[in-house]
């Protein structure tokens, strides 16, 4: 069968994970606060967070969104480069990509809560980009809008998680 045409892919795997996860986290009185990743990683021990946090959303307009660029992106990466490599990228990269959202959050003071598969799936961007050098420019617009364009719209977006997820999946395609 070709690649292309799988239905059970990882990609679709996670994708399901997640919308599953987000039935859940609204089902639990401060699911949102409880599984993003906020100062209460610090306050209340809640090191699960930088795991939790990607496959939790603010809404479900948030989660199709990131749902389908995951759907799109990560199904064209992961007959690129496989399975387990691609799960490894998503999964590893996503939770350096909190950790370092965990230190800017930190460090500004700027003490939200932020959710969203986003951070992970920049981290599959970078990594895409490193590797295919003739879509690297417009990968990088891409970061770039979904980024900061909301913002302009006052929509609320964790930017240095795009642009932290950008940064080290362009540092996991150096390793890899």
């Amino acid at each position: 069968m070709n690649k292309h045409r799988e239905i059970i892919t990882l990609t679709n795997i996670l994708i399901a994970t997640t919308i599953l996860f987000y039935f859940v986290q609204i089902n639990i009185l401060y699911g949102n606060v409880l599984l993003g990743l906020n100062i209460y990683f610090f306050a209340e021990k809640l090191y699960y967070q930088p795991l939790s946090t990607m496959f939790a959303h603010g809404g479900l307009e948030h989660l199709a969104m990131n749902m389908i660029v995951l759907w799109q992106f990560g199904n064209l990466l992961e007959g690129y480069i496989g399975k387990i490599k691609f799960f490894i990228i998503y999964i590893f990269g996503g939770i350096i990509t909190s950790i370092g959202t965990l230190v800017y959050i930190y460090y500004s003071s700027d003490f939200i809560n932020v959710v969203g598969a986003s951070g992970a799936i920049s981290v599959l961007m970078g990594y895409y980009a490193l590797k295919v050098k003739e879509d690297r420019k417009g990968i990088a617009v891409w970061i770039l809008l979904i980024s900061f364009v909301p913002l302009m719209f006052d929509i609320p977006v964790a930017w240095y998680a795009h642009l932290i997820g950008f940064a080290v999946g362009f540092i996991i395609g150096f390793v890899f």
